[in-house]
């Protein structure tokens, strides 16, 4: 039996540690000709699927992974990562025999975002059928990560996504759906975003994209600082579109929720919460928890993986967001995505015995 189903993109990360260059040094210095020393290299399972996926699993929640990789040498490395986190994991991966697994080069130096050298691989080959019904069987949630880094998905106007959706929304789940930015100049980031989104929202419950993510795809802009006025201009369109929740990362800068009516929320499904007063026209801006960071790698995927965890447990809108910056907080202190992440009770444990936040000037919390 599992709680959670989590689907969409895999790949393998390849992190180097770039701990010893200062914080603006590597950037600097890392120029055409040059040969830049770094320590050694980490290997670790990234996308969605991992990092939303394996941290639920470590958040005590039953999850059940499903994505497709190669055969090749790469694709066993994967697997062996992912089984090694607990037997039989890597049950639901499905083998691509014609393409190669997918992988990204993480490039994550001191005091800056991280940059990534990707391959979609085996993840543009997936489909809607490869979510199968009996998968699905006693599980509360699905969740689906990373359609824009998967061709089928966004392809016919995400004809794929729309079916996947539709058929699982019909199931009786509750639904919940994340996004990655595309490369502007690929295929995905000239897809009409905005159209494949007004058709899957309507099945989507809840919606997780990071500000910069959903900027792009509604209005091709980038590189705009959040405020309360532009956070609920977007989080409205979204919920007009269809979402019933819209969680949006805002990195640093901390995790923004709003939610729809009431009436809205009965159709969340065996996920919602208990009581639906508290969490009907909820509207919340709260700030990062203090760390010191050592790298960003999967960080807004796990701070989805702690709210979903909090969701499936029946906490209020207040305490999901708690949850889900303290989960986000953990990942940061490690250069991965999942070393940092703590136990359900240790990570609460930490928030009681008063760990601190840094202040936002923009927090808010509001119910209407």
């Amino acid at each position: 039996m599992v709680d959670a189903v989590v689907a969409g993109h895999l790949c393998l990360d390849i992190i180097p540690d770039l701990s010893a260059h200062a914080a603006g040094q590597f950037e600097a210095a890392f120029q055409p000709g040059r040969l830049i020393q770094s320590g050694p290299a980490q290997l670790a399972t990234g996308g969605a699927v991992s990092n939303t996926g394996l941290a639920l699993h470590l958040l005590g929640i039953q999850t059940r992974l499903i994505a497709r990789v190669g055969e090749d040498q790469l694709g066993k490395t994967l697997r062996q990562c992912i089984n090694d986190r607990s037997a039989g994991l890597g049950e639901g991966l499905l083998s691509s025999p014609e393409s190669s697994t997918s992988y990204s080069i993480v490039i994550s130096p001191p005091g800056s975002d991280r940059r990534f050298l990707h391959h979609p691989g085996a993840n543009d080959d997936f489909s809607a059928g490869d979510v199968r019904n009996e998968a699905l069987q006693e599980a509360r949630l699905f969740h689906f990560g990373y359609p824009p880094l998967m061709a089928n998905m966004y392809s016919n106007h995400g004809e794929q996504l729309l079916e996947l959706f539709q058929r699982v929304k019909s199931l009786g789940l509750t639904t919940s759906l994340d996004m990655a930015y595309p490369d502007p100049e690929s295929a995905a980031g000239k897809a009409d975003w905005r159209a494949i989104l007004h058709n899957v929202l309507p099945y989507v419950d809840i919606f997780v994209p990071s500000l910069d993510e959903i900027l792009y795809m509604l209005w091709q802009t980038t590189d705009v600082p959040p405020s309360a006025g532009l956070l609920t201009k977007v989080s409205g369109e979204l919920l007009e579109m269809g979402a019933k929740m819209v969680l949006l990362k805002l990195g640093g800068r901390g995790l923004y929720l709003r939610t729809a009516g009431e009436s809205v929320l009965h159709q969340l499904g065996p996920a919602a919460p208990d009581g639906f007063a508290g969490w009907a026209d909820f509207e919340a801006w709260l700030p990062c928890f203090k760390v010191d960071a050592v790298g960003t790698t999967g960080s807004g995927d796990v701070t989805v993986a702690g709210f979903l965890a909090a969701l499936l447990r029946r906490l209020p809108p207040e305490e999901a967001l708690t949850a889900a910056l303290a989960v986000g907080a953990c990942c940061v202190e490690a250069a991965d995505a999942l070393s940092g992440i703590r136990t359900w009770d240790a990570t609460w444990e930490r928030i009681r015995a008063g760990w601190r936040s840094r202040p936002e000037p923009g927090q808010f919390i509001t119910r209407h």
